[in-house]
């Protein structure tokens, strides 16, 4: 059965939407491990829209399972994870005026600095994984810069409007899902997955994880945490 990561960062969404202290993503943490999910997922990014500071520091004493940081690869996030110390730092690319990550990492493109990001990262005892598309090029300069994983951005997958669309953007995953676990990356997914669509993805056995935030906490509004977490872990069984 494929692990579940539980990504939080719209219970921050809707607490920033005022201001206060409520809702408090931090309180999601027992309720999601409770549940059976495998480990929750942050974002923190450069401007805090979400997710802050605090936030990962007390998530990262309190979390039992497995605490992956998505941020960008810029020096002030890379000391602040090496001060922190999450699990899993996934590297993503981040630009300030999208309403959610769009794409992949270039890692052929910056392969450089994502290799000197990595070897810090590793240094200080966090693995690292990489957001990138289901693209060859990005899949073999993930393994040239050492990354331990990856994580396949299924955004085409989850936008596409037929099956006949749906069908090449899932045969895209399953080819780059089968190339990483020959070049010994694993493999996880995510990026608008739903109850509806993360069920087919089953079949591509190479993912070993699915990391879904929007549709699980968009759920949970109607019925409750606990329950939306529990249904997602069922459906991937």
């Amino acid at each position: 059965m494929a692990r579940l990561g539980v990504n939080i960062d719209h219970i921050a969404t809707v607490r920033q939407a005022r201001g206060g202290r409520e809702p408090d993503p931090v309180a999601a943490a027992p309720i999601v491990e409770m549940a059976g999910a495998d480990g929750l997922v942050v974002h923190l990014r450069e401007d805090r829209r979400h997710i802050q500071d605090r936030d990962l520091n007390v998530l990262r004493e309190i979390v039992h399972t497995k605490l992956n940081l998505e941020m960008a690869a810029t020096d002030a996030m890379v000391h602040l994870a090496m001060e922190v110390k999450p699990h899993l730092v996934t590297l993503v690319p981040e630009r300030r005026e999208e309403l959610t990550t769009e794409g992949g990492l270039d890692v052929h493109g910056q392969r450089q600095r994502l290799k000197d990001v990595i070897l810090l990262l590793h240094q200080s005892g966090i693995a690292v994984s990489l957001f990138i598309d289901p693209v060859l090029e990005q899949i073999k300069g993930a393994r040239r810069v050492e990354a331990d994983c990856i994580e396949l951005h299924t955004g085409r997958y989850a936008n596409a409007l037929g099956l006949k669309e749906q069908d090449i953007e899932f045969e895209s995953l399953a080819q780059a899902a089968r190339a990483a676990y020959k070049l010994e990356l694993a493999v996880s997914a995510g990026h608008g997955l739903t109850y509806h669509n993360a069920r087919r993805l089953r079949a591509i056995s190479e993912i070993v994880e699915y990391n879904i935030g929007h549709s699980i906490i968009a759920r949970a509004i109607f019925t409750g945490l606990e329950r939306a977490v529990r249904e997602m872990k069922e459906l991937l069984r």
